[in-house]
């Protein structure tokens, strides 16, 4: 060989090289890329769509002038007794800080990607599932995720899951994603917190909703939310507008179980993003309303409770996420 032929054979590996060197920093780049506030990403095929959720501070909770706002929207005096016992669990209201930016999924957690955890890990949901009819709550034992009393496709949010399934779920996305998961399925992926939840309903909003003080119709899915799915079932995951943070679904449809244990009022709770892990614990909060909560109540305040081993066809759960 030439030294000529061999001065351009050397450069052009060295051209080779440089393409390859700025392939993997523009690919480092890429994968190291900082979320932005509103933007989605997905870690595996069957793991949910995630949104960055940005840190922030906000009231949690209703205040006096909320509840006398809130009440109004009741029409006879029973429901008015009625309304006032649960609107008493959204006070005081107080202000908390959402420090650390997290992510939250973008929809409830459908029956397809609980069916995939399923199918991966043998994972058993038996026991039946209470299911609601009529105003009665009967526990049947053929009941089921897979059977929840209505129709249901993938793309439907999952019910007849109870707080230990939801938990179970979350372990196994951690050890999908996660080299250094615990033993115990403990990782970047967990149920978020009652206040994050809030936080993340509000969207930066102040209003009983987040759009609006009105119910409005078809905004959501319950009992008199002007939906083809009122009192029926859950809606499937993004029927609904998103809100402003870019999340869909957060009112009605199925509650959403959360990592805190149940109090009775905000008497003593945490004022930053952290769950409250101390109280009835052998009841967990649940947030958002489900298909068949009357529209009055349907509020981004919102909050009840359920035994963390019951199983009903109006509970599912969505997932949150830490952020490095």
């Amino acid at each position: 060989m030439t030294n000529a032929r061999k001065r351009r054979v050397r450069v052009s590996l060295m051209g080779i090289a440089q393409l390859v060197g700025l392939f993997f920093v523009v690919t480092a780049y890429s994968e190291d890329r900082k979320l932005q506030p509103g933007d989605t990403f997905r870690d595996c095929a069957d793991c949910p769509e995630m949104v960055e959720i940005s840190a922030g501070t906000f009231l949690m909770g209703s205040s006096d002038a909320d509840t006398a706002r809130d009440i109004e929207a009741f029409g006879s005096s029973e429901e008015r007794k009625y309304a006032q016992k649960i609107l008493a669990y959204e006070h005081p209201q107080h202000p908390v800080n959402i420090s650390t930016p997290f992510a939250m999924g973008k929809y409830p957690v459908t029956r397809g990607q609980f069916a995939a955890f399923v199918r991966d890990t043998g994972y058993s949901t038996g026991g039946g599932c209470i299911i609601y009819r009529s105003f009665s709550y009967p526990l049947l034992p053929e009941a089921g995720w897979q059977n929840a009393g209505f129709e249901q496709a993938d793309r439907d949010p999952v019910v007849c899951v109870n707080w230990h399934d939801a938990k179970a779920y979350v372990s196994w996305l951690n050890r999908k994603v996660s080299e250094s998961t615990s033993a115990d399925g403990d990782g970047p992926y967990r149920l978020p917190s009652e206040a994050e939840w809030e936080y993340a309903a509000r969207a930066g909003t102040q209003t009983a909703r987040w759009w609006g003080d009105a119910i409005g119709a078809g905004n959501a899915d319950c009992a008199g939310c002007g939906s083809a799915f009122d009192k029926q079932q859950p809606a499937p995951v993004g029927s609904f507008r998103a809100n402003p943070f870019g999340l869909s679904d957060m009112l009605g449809s199925a509650w959403e179980w959360t990592e805190d244990c149940w109090n009775e009022t905000y008497v003593g709770a945490p004022q930053d993003q952290k769950a409250w892990v101390t109280g009835k614990c052998e009841a967990r909060v649940m947030r958002g309303g489900n298909w068949n909560t009357m529209s009055a109540l349907l509020r981004s305040a919102l909050r009840a409770r359920e035994m963390l081993g019951d199983r009903t066809n109006y509970i599912g759960f969505r997932v949150a996420k830490a952020l490095r």
